[in-house]
C-alpha cells in the first residue's frame, strides 16, 4: 500500500532540501568573495523557493518542522550575497550555524517521513500476502 500524499511530500522535502544545500553554496561563496552579478540573481531565486516552498510543506506537515520565523529570519539576514560578504567572520559563522540547525531539522523531518513511508509499504506487502486489498 503507498499512500501517494507521503510519497509526494517525500519527494518535495528532498527537492526542497536540495535548494538548502544551495543556500550554503552560496553563503561559501560570500566568504570567499568571489561572486559576480548572475550568482546574486540565483541567490535571490533559491531564496524565493526556500519561501515560498516552505508554505506547501508547512501545510502538510503538522509538526516538527522548523518554524516559519525562524526561516524568514534566516531569509532575511541575507539578503544579498555582497551584503553576507561584508559581514565580519562571527556573524557569518552565526548564519551558517542557523542555516545547519535548520537544515539538520529538514533531514530528521524528511527521515520521519521515510519512515511512515516505510511501514505503509511494509503494511501493503502484509496485506497482499494475506490476500487483502
Amino acid at each position: 500500500m503507498r499512500n501517494k500524499k507521503v510519497d509526494q511530500l517525500v519527494l518535495e522535502l528532498e527537492n526542497y532540501l536540495e535548494c538548502w544545500k544551495q543556500f550554503a553554496h552560496y553563503l561559501n561563496l560570500a566568504r570567499a568573495k568571489k561572486f559576480d552579478a548572475d550568482d546574486e540573481s540565483q541567490f535571490l531565486e533559491i531564496k524565493s523557493v526556500i519561501t515560498q516552498q516552505l508554505e506547501l510543506i508547512l501545510s502538510s506537515i503538522a509538526s516538527g518542522a522548523p518554524s516559519r520565523e525562524d526561516i524568514h529570519t534566516m531569509i532575511s539576514n541575507a539578503p544579498s550575497i555582497r551584503f553576507l560578504s561584508e559581514l565580519n567572520e562571527g556573524t557569518l559563522r552565526g548564519i551558517e550555524n542557523n542555516w545547519h540547525k535548520i537544515y539538520i531539522a529538514w533531514q530528521s523531518m524528511l527521515g520521519q517521513l521515510k519512515v511512515q513511508q516505510r511501514d505503509l509499504e511494509s503494511k501493503g506487502m502484509f496485506s497482499s500476502i494475506l490476500g487483502r486489498k
